[in-house]
C-alpha cells in the first residue's frame, strides 16, 4: 500500500473517530496498522477500540507491542482499559510504582525506561503525569483507600493545574478542609494566560467565607476576564455568566441562608441548562426551604424520569449530600441511632466535610449530651472554620452548660461571620444571644438584640417572650405587660407567658397603690 493511501486512510480514521463511527475506525485502523506496524498506528488503533467499548482487545493490543512500558501514551491507554474493567490492582501496576507525600508531591516513580515518543506536544495540553496521578487516584478511591486517593489527586492538580477533574474530586468529595483547600490552591502553577482559572478556582472553594470576600473573588474573576478579552471581546461576557460560576454563587447564597437569591439564581440556570446536576441539587434544597413544594414535585417527576435509579448512596457511595441528607431524614423521624450511624459514614467518607460531625453533634444535643456534642462542633470547627451555624451551636451548647459568658462570644462570632445583611435564618441566633445576656443582667444589650430579632422576623414568639420577661426583670411593667401579650397573640397556650402576665398584672397594681 502506497504511503499516500495509509495517510487517506488515517485521515478516514480520525474522521470516523471525530463522527462516533467508531466500528468503522477500528475496521481502517486495523488496515493501516497491517500496512505500517508504526507504533503511532497502533496507538490510533488502540483508541479506537477503546472508544467503541472493545477495551480487552485494546488492553492485548497495547500489551503485544513492544513499547507499551516505555511509551507514557501506551502505558496510560493500557490503564484506562483497566479501569473499565474495574480492574484496579491491575491498573495501578500498569500505571507503575509510585509514591506521594501528603502535600500531592510525588517522591519516586518507578517507570523504568519511560518515555513518550509524541513529541508533536503544545502548551495547552494537559501533562500525561497529571492525566497518570489522576487515574491512580481514581484507583485508589475505587478501592477504598481515601487517603492515597486525596495524595493523588492532589499530585494532579498540582503537575497540571488543568486538570480540573482532580480538583473537582477534592472539592465536591470534601477531601480537604478549607485550610487545606486554599494551602492547595496557593500552590498551584498557572501560565500566564491563565490567571483567570485561578481566580475562577478560587470561586469553586469559597463558601463559608464572609460576604465581601466571595464577591471580591467574583470581581477578581470579571477582572482577569476582562483582561483576556482583548483576543476575544466575548469571552469576558460569557464567562461572568457561565453556568457553572453561576451555580457555585448560588451555593454561596444558600450557605448564607439567602434562599430567596439562591432560588432566582438557579431557577435561571436551569432554563439554559435544565441538566446541570450540580445546580439542580441546589435549586431542590432553596426550593425546600422556601417551601415551594410544587416545584419541588416538578422536580422530583423529572429527577424520576431522568434518572430513574432511586438509590443514590447505592450508585454513588461517595455522594457526600446523600449520605446528609439520610441521616437527617432519620433524624427528623427520632430514628437517633440509625441518624448516627449514617452521620458517621459521612465522616468516614468526607473527612473534609464538616457536616456530619456538626449533625453528630445536634444528636447528642438532643439527648442532653453537651459535653459530647460540644467535642464534635469544635471537630467542625476545625474543619470549616468559617462556618457560622458551627459557632451558633456552639453558642447553645455553653447556654445549656450555664456557660453564659462564653456563649455570648460564641452568639457574636456567629453574626461576625454572616454577610452583612440578616437574613431570617439567623433569627435564632440573635434571641440566642439576647436569652445569655439576660442571663448575665446585661438587660439593655439583650433588649437591643431582641428588637433585632423582630426586625428580621416580626411574628417570633421567643423574642416577644424575652423582651417581655427582660422589662418584667427591669420592673417596667407597661412594657413587659404588653409584649406578653403580643407573646400570646402568637401563642395563647402558653403557660410561662400566661403566669408572668399575671404576675406583671399584679406587680403593676402593687405599684399603682404604692403610688396613690
Amino acid at each position: 500500500m502506497r504511503e499516500e493511501a495509509v495517510e487517506t486512510l488515517r485521515g478516514v480514521v480520525r474522521d470516523c473517530v471525530s463522527k462516533h463511527l467508531y466500528s468503522s475506525a477500528i475496521f481502517f485502523a486495523d488496515k493501516v496498522v497491517a500496512a505500517t506496524g508504526d507504533p503511532a498506528d497502533i496507538y490510533m488503533q488502540a483508541q479506537a477500540l477503546f472508544l467503541g467499548r472493545q477495551y480487552r482487545r485494546a488492553l492485548h493490543l497495547l500489551n503485544s507491542s513492544q513499547i507499551v512500558l516505555r511509551d507514557l501514551r501506551f502505558r496510560y491507554l493500557a490503564a484506562k482499559c483497566l479501569e473499565e474493567l474495574k480492574e484496579w490492582h491491575q491498573c495501578l501496576a500498569m500505571l507503575g510504582d509510585a509514591k506521594v507525600d501528603e502535600h500531592g508531591n510525588v517522591l519516586s516513580q518507578n517507570d523504568g525506561t519511560a518515555m513518550y515518543l509524541d513529541k508533536d506536544t503544545e502548551d495547552h495540553e494537559i501533562n500525561i503525569t497529571s492525566a497518570i496521578c489522576f487515574l491512580r487516584g481514581k484507583a485508589y478511591e475505587a478501592l477504598e483507600n481515601r487517603a492515597q486517593a486525596r495524595q493523588w489527586y492532589k499530585a494532579a492538580v498540582k503537575a497540571d493545574a488543568l486538570c480540573y477533574e482532580a480538583l473537582e474530586c477534592l472539592v465536591d468529595n470534601y477531601m480537604l478542609t478549607c485550610e487545606e483547600e486554599s494551602s492547595l490552591l496557593s500552590s498551584l502553577q498557572f501560565g500566564k494566560d491563565d490567571k483567570w482559572l485561578s481566580s475562577f478556582y478560587s470561586c469553586l472553594v469559597k463558601k463559608h467565607v464572609k460576604e465581601h470576600v466571595v464577591e471580591a473573588k467574583f470581581r477578581d474573576l470579571e477582572r482577569e476576564t476582562s483582561g483576556v478579552a482583548s483576543s476575544n471581546s466575548s469571552f469576558s461576557q460569557t464567562l461572568k455568566n457561565n453556568t457553572d460560576l453561576l451555580a457555585r454563587r448560588a451555593e454561596y447564597y444558600y450557605q448564607s441562608g439567602e434562599y430567596q437569591r439562591c432560588f432566582e439564581l438557579t431557577s435561571m440556570v436551569l432554563e439554559r441548562d435544565p441538566f446541570h446536576l450540580k445546580c439542580t441539587l441546589v435549586h431542590l434544597v432553596a426550593s425546600m426551604e422556601l417551601g415551594r413544594s410544587n416545584d419541588l414535585y416538578l422536580m422530583a417527576c423529572n429527577l424520576v424520569k431522568d434518572h430513574p435509579q432511586n438509590k443514590a448512596t447505592t450508585i454513588d457511595g461517595s455522594f457526600p449530600p446523600a449520605w446528609v441528607g439520610i441521616g437527617n431524614a432519620y433524624a427528623a423521624q427520632s430514628e437517633g441511632d440509625q441518624a448516627m450511624a449514617a452521620f458517621r459514614s459521612g465522616a468516614r467518607l468526607f473527612p473534609g466535610c464538616h457536616l456530619p460531625a456538626l449533625y453528630i453533634g445536634m444528636e447528642y444535643m438532643q439527648t442532653h449530651n453537651y459535653k459530647l456534642a460540644e467535642q464534635f462542633f469544635l471537630q467542625a470547627k476545625k474543619i470549616c472554620p468559617s462556618d457560622p451555624l458551627v459557632y451558633n451551636e456552639l453558642g447553645v451548647v455553653a447556654y445549656h452548660m450555664k456557660e453564659y459568658q462564653k456563649g455570648v462570644q460564641w452568639f457574636e462570632m456567629t453574626l461576625d461571620c454572616v454577610s452583612s445583611s440578616l437574613s431570617e435564618m439567623w433569627e435564632p441566633t440573635l434571641v440566642n444571644l439576647a436569652h445569655a445576656l439576660r442571663k448575665l443582667k446585661m438587660f439593655q444589650k439583650a433588649i437591643s438584640c431582641y428588637e433585632k430579632a423582630l426586625a428580621v422576623s416580626t411574628q417570633n414568639f421567643s423574642a416577644f417572650a424575652g423582651l417581655a420577661y427582660t422589662y418584667h426583670l427591669q420592673d417596667n411593667f407597661d412594657a413587659a405587660i404588653t409584649y406578653y401579650h403580643k407573646a400570646l397573640w402568637l401563642d395563647p397556650n402558653d403557660q410561662f407567658c400566661t403566669e408572668m402576665l399575671t404576675l406583671a398584672l399584679e406587680d403593676d397594681c402593687r405599684g399603682v397603690d404604692r403610688r396613690k
